[in-house]
């Protein structure tokens, strides 16, 4: 053989040995492709399953905050309300006395 065939041969086997490892490649590269599309699917159904639950409680808890303001605006305005019927009497007691009907 001639030094021409012998490096053409040599560059036949080196054109085979890389489109084979290119070939590995591109097949490790679609799994891998596989594999992350898996993993975000997963991690996208997680971020799901975590923002429903994190919304009942949210929505639990903001119940329970509406019930307890609810409950202490309702105390307030009895408080409110005996206040003002405490003012009125006293009014009324003034009232009366100056008029001298309360010293009858």
């Amino acid at each position: 053989m001639g030094r021409l065939t012998e490096d053409m041969t040599r560059l036949h086997g080196e054109i085979d040995g890389l489109r084979g490892t290119r070939e590995a490649f591109m097949n490790d590269l679609k799994h891998g492709v596989g594999e992350i599309k898996s993993d975000v699917a997963d991690m996208q159904a997680g971020f799901r399953s975590d923002r429903a639950s994190m919304a009942k409680k949210t929505r639990a808890e903001r119940q329970t905050s509406i019930s307890d303001i609810n409950k202490s605006l309702a105390d307030l305005r009895q408080k409110i309300a005996g206040l003002r019927k405490e003012f009125a009497d006293d009014i009324a007691g003034a009232a009366a006395a100056w008029s001298g009907s309360a010293l009858n």
